[in-house]
């Protein structure tokens, strides 16, 4: 069983406006045991970088602009991601990210979900932990793993820091190799994750559409995951 606990660093929020990639971190584990395997690089985004998001960073385009683009990384990224599944916090930001830089590429590349599965880490937290703030800073807390060298945001120590925790999540560093405990855990996951999109369907909001309301939610999401306090949305509905 090979994973890939991934995350990205990017010039701002929204494909929609250009922003692009400027760092991909990713470690390999098999069998639930992490391996010397990783994969890590800057890239020259050829854009400026957000002021919101150089701060969670800390990066801009001057510290970028000697940093390979993305196509001359493109394959190397394609071959170390190729049949995993991929582990990531707020997926659908990373493979959204992730994808619009393949389709800017001269040659037809796949997307994500079509050379990887993908598994959303704050899904799965928000199902272990439901009515909880579940960012990155939080789990560590609640699993009593050290986050203490994240001061700014990198993506190859987010990447290491959520692999600690999703083997904390599902049940430490335990060496399943095909045991029924794993496949009816990831069986009974999936079937709650189908269960809970059917669910999802049948609400109804009148004061926005539900394309405002998903990215309304992967605002949320993003700025939960990228903020040590969370949104101040969340804060106050938790109040």
């Amino acid at each position: 069983m090979r994973q890939i606990v991934l995350d990205t660093e990017t010039t701002g929020l929204d494909t929609l406006e250009g922003h692009r990639i400027i760092e991909i971190g990713a470690v390999e584990m098999i069998n639930r045991k992490q391996t010397n395997q990783s994969f890590h690089v800057y890239i020259n985004p050829e854009r400026e970088v957000d002021e919101g998001a150089a701060s969670v960073h800390g990066m801009t385009l001057d510290d970028l602009k000697d940093k390979p683009l993305f196509k001359d990384v493109a394959d190397d990224f394609v071959q170390f991601i190729k049949g995993a599944e991929l582990i990531i916090h707020n997926a659908p930001f990373d493979v959204g990210f992730i994808n619009y830089e393949f389709s800017l590429l001269e040659d037809s590349t796949p997307s994500v979900e079509e050379i990887c599965t993908v598994t959303d880490s704050l899904t799965l937290a928000r199902e272990i932990h439901p009515g909880q703030r579940n960012n990155l800073d939080i789990l560590c807390r609640r699993y009593n793993i050290d986050n203490s060298q994240r001061t700014l945001h990198g993506a190859l120590l987010d990447a290491e820091i959520l692999a600690d925790v999703y083997l904390a999540m599902t049940g430490g560093q335990i060496t399943f190799l095909a045991d029924s405990n794993e496949i009816d855990f990831k069986k009974n996951y999936s079937n709650r994750q189908k269960s809970e999109r059917k669910a999802s369907l049948k609400l109804r909001v009148v004061e926005a559409s539900d394309n405002e309301l998903t990215e309304h939610e992967q605002w949320l999401d993003f700025l939960d995951e990228k903020s040590p306090n969370g949104s101040l949305w969340r804060n106050l509905a938790d109040n």
